[in-house]
């Protein structure tokens, strides 16, 4: 195996990390606060509403809008770190 085989295995290898990382965040927002959660956060209220309700309605837009932001400053870290970044 090659550097450059190497230096793409491990690109991949961060790259498929931060997805992973990502994707269970969106789970447990979505699924797990607007879902599973939901009873267990309904006894703390926001501006009158239950923070089941609130996460399911709102909330979690908030923090997939985040999250957004989050994984594309993560990507061109990791982009930079394996010389693979636009200039």
């Amino acid at each position: 195996m090659t550097d450059r085989d190497k230096s793409g295995v491990a690109y991949w290898r961060a790259t498929l990390r931060l997805l992973t990382i990502t994707l269970v965040i969106w789970f447990v927002v979505s699924y797990g606060a607007g879902i599973l959660f939901a009873d267990a956060l309904n006894a703390i209220k926001i501006g009158g509403y239950q923070l089941g309700f609130w996460f399911a309605q709102q909330g979690s837009i908030f923090v997939f809008v985040g999250l957004i932001f989050w994984y594309a400053s993560r990507m061109d870290k990791i982009d930079r770190d394996h010389d693979v970044h636009e200039e």
